[in-house]
């Protein structure tokens, strides 16, 4: 269990922040934007979570910022071995599998797209899509990290579902996808 008796150290002062194995890393590197971007899109979940208090989906939403914790102590854990252990925590197949039968059972429910969807609609669904465009961020801040140091492939398959999970239920926020708001190509020319 954690137990934080005092938030501020001080060692940070130097620009440098920790890692899991005790390395320190410049806060602007590769590897500190993608732990950042994850956790700004966690905080964002949590908006998205509060518009759907009491039902399934935002049950869901509370799984999903447990499992970004889990990804940010995944990135925050240098190395190429990305098998869990009693001292290692990372994102594994069962976590990416969850997500995906998360979207197909919400992506029943709804009728085929034939537009692109503008962000919006209902308050809960707007939330999602700026949940949605967070976790798109933290992708292509993962990605990068990825380019420079090893990355686990299920962290990156993991964020790359959230996405496309919080697409989906942000259509079923939408009433079912009929309050979607369709995008019209130069509708404003």
């Amino acid at each position: 269990m954690v137990k934080l008796n005092k938030i501020y150290t001080r060692t940070g002062d130097d620009g440098t922040t920790g890692l899991v194995d005790g390395s320190r890393l410049p806060k602007h590197a590769s590897r500190m934007e993608a732990i950042g971007a994850v956790d700004e899109a966690n905080s964002v979940v949590g908006l998205a979570a509060v518009a759907l208090k009491g039902s399934d989906h935002a049950e869901a939403l509370y799984r999903i910022q447990n499992d970004l914790f889990d990804l940010g102590a995944d990135l925050a854990t240098p190395g190429d071995d990305f098998a869990p252990s009693e001292m290692t925590l990372r994102i594994v197949t069962s976590q990416v599998e969850w997500l995906e039968r998360a979207i197909d059972a919400a992506n029943e429910r709804l009728a085929p797209l034939t537009s692109f969807v503008l962000p919006g609609g209902s308050e809960a669904a707007a939330r999602l899509h700026v949940a949605r465009a967070s976790a798109r961020r933290a992708e292509r801040a993962m990605t990068a990290m990825a380019a420079d140091v090893p990355t686990n492939p299920q962290a990156l398959a993991y964020i790359n579902r959230l996405s496309d999970y919080l697409f989906v239920l942000a259509r079923v926020a939408n009433a079912g996808g009929a309050d979607d708001v369709k995008w019209i190509p130069g509708a404003n020319r």
